[in-house]
């Protein structure tokens, strides 16, 4: 069995539930939401061939050197060390999820993926529904935004899926405006999906990809990261939207090469936190605001309680008081 790591507890297993009457009648763009980035890959599978997300020397490099480039590439393609139910549990309730069927694999089966396969995205969702049917009042964003080797009747599969797994708790899709976490409560939605392909175009049940713009820096240097983070929120849309603020650094070619052996984590991640974490504790919710912020790693450190203690920020004086966890 999988050992959570130090700190990690269920404090914020019901944080949405717990917001005070005045933010729960506020729409959701306006809060702030902690969410994950690759929020899947606390696990790969290793056996399994190299993913076609990546680039043609990548698969080369697998081929020719297979056991020491997988090595490799599990340290440099996890950004997560929690499962989905103990990120739930942390408090986490935006998934960033990336699909891919296995070339040549027969049926119509999906797989999480980042360079390397993971589980299957049924076994994901399943586990974020038991999380859900314990937790009432708690919702999360589903953004699928990257499908790999998937033809029509991949989609079709992926989509009724999601409708079996999740069902009438799918928030129909509807002007981001008037999405409150009361009006969630009361139609009894917990799961809102964006589909990011046009498969999913006709499925109300499915959110298209503009309604969560996630503006990606692509930066391994943390102060040009929080500089496009700062420029992207001015240029946030006043209406009709989500918004996500990707607080990730991401590796190139030759950040790979110097830190081969560290991998992402401890080589780009660890030593950069202070800075990205600082941007995070400085921002505030509300019209112009921050609203889902991702990071990896999210047990390194209180990444969760600091972006749901932002929303305070959004209490008058004289409120029913601020957001209070264990």
């Amino acid at each position: 069995m999988k050992t959570r790591p130090a700190g990690i507890g269920d404090a914020n297993a019901d944080w949405m539930g717990s917001l005070p009457s005045t933010l729960s009648a506020m729409p959701l763009k306006h809060l702030a939401v902690p969410g994950s980035h690759d929020s899947f890959t606390y696990w790969v599978d290793v056996s399994a061939p190299i993913g076609p997300d990546q680039k043609v020397y990548v698969k080369y490099l697998a081929t020719m050197f297979s056991v020491l480039a997988k090595k490799v590439m599990v340290k440099w393609s996890m950004t997560q060390n929690l499962t989905f139910k103990e990120q739930c549990e942390a408090g986490i309730r935006y998934f960033d999820l990336r699909v891919s069927a296995k070339p040549g694999e027969p049926g119509n089966e999906i797989y999480f993926i980042h360079g390397l396969f993971g589980h299957k995205v049924r076994d994901g969702l399943l586990e974020i529904n038991s999380f859900l049917l314990k937790h009432k009042k708690e919702v999360v964003f589903l953004d699928f935004n990257h499908y790999y080797a998937m033809n029509a009747e991949h989609h079709v599969y992926l989509i009724n899926m999601l409708q079996q797994v999740f069902g009438p708790r799918l928030c129909m899709h509807r002007a981001v405006e008037g999405v409150t976490l009361d009006y969630l409560w009361d139609k009894k939605y917990q799961v809102i999906v964006f589909y990011h392909h046009q498969s999913g175009q006709s499925v109300p049940a499915l959110w298209p990809g503009n309604k969560i713009p996630a503006p990606w820096a692509n930066t391994t240097e943390p102060n040009k990261l929080t500089q496009f983070l700062d420029t992207t929120l001015k240029e946030r849309k006043k209406q009709g939207s989500f918004h996500v603020s990707q607080a990730i650094l991401t590796p190139r070619v030759n950040t790979v090469a110097k830190g081969l052996v560290w991998g992402l984590r401890n080589y780009l991640v660890e030593k950069n936190l202070p800075t990205i974490m600082s941007w995070v504790e400085a921002q505030k919710p509300g019209v112009g605001g921050v609203n889902i912020i991702t990071s990896d790693f999210v047990d390194l450190t209180d990444f969760a309680n600091i972006v749901i203690k932002l929303n305070d920020l959004l209490l008058s004086e004289g409120s029913q008081g601020k957001v209070t966890r264990a």
